[in-house]
């Protein structure tokens, strides 16, 4: 029996609720954070770092830079 498996999977299969996902200080101040179109490449980053001494992400831009370029 085939079933679609929807979410979060760690590289072994492993369901990861992403609620338990801690969101990082980084990601809080990016101005990504909240928008729907980045939410899951966002997520996939946190869950790939679990763990680690140091978050690390290469899509971040300051939510600073986008409210000063707001006329």
């Amino acid at each position: 029996m085939d079933e679609e498996l929807e979410g979060y999977f760690l590289d072994d299969g492993t369901p990861v609720n992403p609620a338990l996902v801690p969101k990082q200080s980084l990601c809080v101040m990016c101005k990504y954070d909240g928008d729907k179109k980045e939410e899951i490449l966002c997520m996939l980053n946190r869950i790939d770092q679990q763990g680690e001494d140091d978050f690390k992400c290469y899509s971040y831009k300051s939510k600073a830079q986008r409210e000063s370029h707001v006329a």
